[in-house]
């Protein structure tokens, strides 16, 4: 099965889906340490990420190409550091470049391998990238839509994508966690790199 990932795709899924769920645990053990600054939620769906990260001192902006999901998340409250953008990731340009630029789920309508080289471009000197994505496994269930395998990544070939010149890649792992509430275990990818000065 083959999905757009337009607008009118993440409108219908967002009416329909959605649960207030914490922040991505990954999140919290690969940043928790850094010092805060500047930071982009690259596809925020209901926002617990963005809003973790301004609770903790970064000033956050926090996109996504849902105005559904945007008005949910801005009733979970909106902290002095946030701001809420709509865009379109495939085609938007934030203008500047962050300290961090994390993306947790995220399927724009292009490539996924496309769109974390895309997002890549706005770590600033000296920042870090976090990508959390989905492990495509044979039968496996995704983060509740069930994303195809061209909406999936190995960590191999995030890492890959990455030039060592650039880039240094301090985590690259591959696993799976559990849900409370969900039967189906979630195959997580996870890439943190530091782009060098």
């Amino acid at each position: 099965m083959t999905h757009g990932f337009d607008k009118e795709y993440w409108e219908e899924h967002w009416q329909r889906d959605g649960a207030g769920s914490p922040p991505n645990p990954h999140l919290v053990r690969e940043v928790g340490e850094l010092v805060p600054g500047t930071a982009l939620d690259a596809g925020c769906g209901e926002g617990a990420e963005a809003i973790w990260l301004a609770s903790r001192g970064w000033e956050v902006t926090a996109a996504d190409i849902s105005s559904a999901v945007l008005a949910r998340a801005a009733e979970r409250g909106t902290p002095e550091r946030l701001r809420w953008i709509e865009a379109d990731l495939s085609t938007w340009d934030p203008g500047m470049r962050f300290d961090l630029v994390t993306t947790h789920y995220a399927h724009p309508a292009m490539p996924q391998l496309e769109f974390y080289d895309r997002v890549a471009e706005w770590v600033a000197p000296g920042g870090t990238l976090l990508i959390v994505g989905h492990l495509h496994t044979h039968g496996g269930h995704g983060h509740g839509h069930h994303p195809p395998a061209e909406a999936s990544a190995t960590a191999a070939a995030i890492t890959a994508r990455l030039d060592e010149a650039a880039w240094e890649v301090v985590t690259a792992e591959e696993g799976q966690r559990t849900l409370p509430g969900r039967d189906a275990p979630l195959h997580d990818v996870v890439v943190r790199a530091t782009r060098r000065r």
